[in-house]
């Protein structure tokens, strides 16, 4: 009970204290606001964007280590605030929990209240209609059996007619005003839209729902095949790899994916046309079967989703020590830079048997030019393909214990092999020769140019609801917006034998079909 407080002879009544549950409860009501909702939607969207412009620890830890390295002061200061795991973070959790907590909040009462009212009839008709702009009056012998026709005029075919016309809640009273007999349609349309309303809503929920459980469940990897080679569907397969927490490696299916040919197609600038992966599947259930996997028309496999997301080449390439032994053989993907196909490249070779290290950076032009002084393909197919490359030894730092981005070389420990002149030694090598490394390092031999095809694996369980969810919500946003709103009324009064049949309507002031649906009813109305 609220207490009074004495102040300067004026009696003010104290407010009585909320206590626990009444904090609790305004809380909640705050949170549930449509203010905060909207407050909290642009704060997930704003949270969000560290995550597209830093590197992400599940994604790409080289980078994210890389980064840090290269930011000694900002970069532990990000780490701690979660930027390098934006999404998997305690305070865009926090974000993203009260946002589906307040969305629940307001649809949940307004659902409930909706649902109670569907069978409220509409109020009832106002006594004079005459400060309505859209109205019309005819005579008529008979007021109830004009209103009957008006009742049938209102109702289409079907409460859901998507020629244009409303559905209507109908309530027919008989009545006196001043003395004259009357006889009152009330009709309003307009559910339509608050259903819309809910859906859009609810459909939001159940996109936060699906990305949520879509992070929980979901696993999407990368891998590079070369052509002859095949991919088995195992983590360890992978060159990277991400998953959910809830998503275990046993669940994997066990396919196989050979890479038997790749193609592609350019037209006379150079541009490319089509790019095609020919493969063989080996199915879990033991079935063989060849496919085509084409840019944005991937392949399905049990769940999964198998993706064309880019190529090269991959030269094959042996490199043999100061020996003779082999240090390293095999194809080398080789990435892109440029529509002609001008590729860089990395070989990192270790496991020699004496002398350093060695790290070669090297070019490959498909189409090269007569010289290499500016070391750019004329056209991306292969038509006289030459690797340009530099020398590198020393210690590679491999041994750091810090993932190396396979794709880049690190000379801080390396020193460039240089040429007579003392500038750093360029070397060319084509298809089929073997090249002598200087100072006795070894040799580089270049036996076959394969291709390479980049997948992009991913699964997960969610996106059919994912869609559902978003066909529902435009299906929802759609209605809310333009879904007809209106209240008619038609009023049938009779004075001294005569009766004058009323129409009159009320809607949105962009609504430009009003005066036909009260000529409409006019119609009906009249004998």
């Amino acid at each position: 009970m609220a207490r009074r407080v004495k102040l300067d002879n004026y009696v003010v009544p104290e407010a009585p204290r909320l206590g626990a549950r009444g904090w609790l409860r305004w809380v909640w009501r705050q949170v549930t606001s449509m203010r905060v909702a909207l407050i909290l939607l642009l704060l997930l969207g704003v949270a969000a964007i560290p995550g597209s412009v830093l590197p992400q620890r599940p994604r790409n830890l080289s980078a994210v280590l890389t980064y840090l390295a290269e930011h000694p002061k900002a970069g532990p200061l990000l780490d701690r605030l979660g930027l390098f795991d934006v999404f998997g973070s305690a305070w865009f959790t926090a974000i993203y929990l009260l946002l589906f907590a307040s969305l629940i909040g307001c649809i949940v009462p307004r659902t409930i209240a909706h649902t109670r009212a569907l069978g409220d009839p509409p109020a009832a008709a106002p006594n004079s209609l005459a400060r309505y702009q859209v109205r019309g009056e005819v005579r008529v012998t008979d007021g109830a059996a004009a209103i009957a026709r008006v009742r049938i005029a209102l109702r289409p075919a079907g409460w859901l007619s998507l020629t244009g016309k409303a559905a209507y809640r109908i309530r027919v009273d008989e009545r006196v005003v001043k003395g004259r007999g009357q006889v009152a349609l009330a009709a309003e349309s307009g559910r339509l839209r608050e259903w819309g309303n809910l859906a859009f809503h609810l459909a939001l929920v159940g996109i936060l729902t699906c990305i949520g459980l879509g992070a929980f469940l979901t696993y999407r990897g990368q891998a590079i095949v070369v052509e002859g080679d095949t991919f088995t569907n195992a983590v360890v397969s992978y060159d990277s790899f991400s998953a959910g927490r809830g998503f275990s490696p046993e669940t994997l299916e066990p396919f196989t994916l050979t890479l038997d040919s790749f193609g592609a197609d350019f037209s006379a600038a150079g541009r490319a046309t089509d790019f095609r992966a020919n493969v063989t599947l080996d199915e879990p259930s033991g079935a063989q079967r060849e496919a085509v996997i084409r840019v944005n028309k991937p392949l399905g496999v049990d769940g999964a989703s198998v993706y064309l997301q880019g190529n090269g080449y991959a030269p094959s390439l042996t490199v043999r020590d100061s020996t003779g032994a082999v240090a390293l053989s095999g194809p080398v993907p080789f990435l892109p830079k440029d529509a002609a196909y001008t590729s860089t490249g990395v070989l990192k070779v270790p496991d020699v048997t004496t002398g350093p290290q060695i790290g070669i950076r090297a070019t490959l032009l498909p189409t090269a030019p007569s010289g290499i002084d500016s070391p750019v393909s004329l056209a991306p197919q292969p038509l006289n393909p030459v690797i340009v490359f530099q020398v590198w030894t020393g210690d590679l730092g491999l041994d750091s214990g810090i993932p190396q981005n396979v794709y880049a070389l690190d000379d801080a420990r390396l020193s460039p092999v240089r040429g007579a002149d003392g500038r750093p030694a360029v070397l060319a090598i084509a298809p089929g020769e073997t090249l002598e490394l200087p100072d006795g390092l070894g040799s580089i031999t270049w036996a076959a140019l394969p291709r390479f095809a980049a997948f992009d694996i991913r699964a997960d369980p969610t996106l059919p609801w994912l869609l559902a969810s978003a066909i529902l919500a435009l299906a929802g946003l759609s209605a809310s917006l333009f879904g007809p709103q209106r209240r008619v009324w038609v009023v049938a009064s009779t004075e001294s034998g005569t009766t004058v049949v009323t129409a009159a309507a009320l809607g949105p002031d962009h609504d430009e079909g009003l005066p036909s649906l009260v000529e409409r009813l006019i119609a009906a109305a009249s004998d």
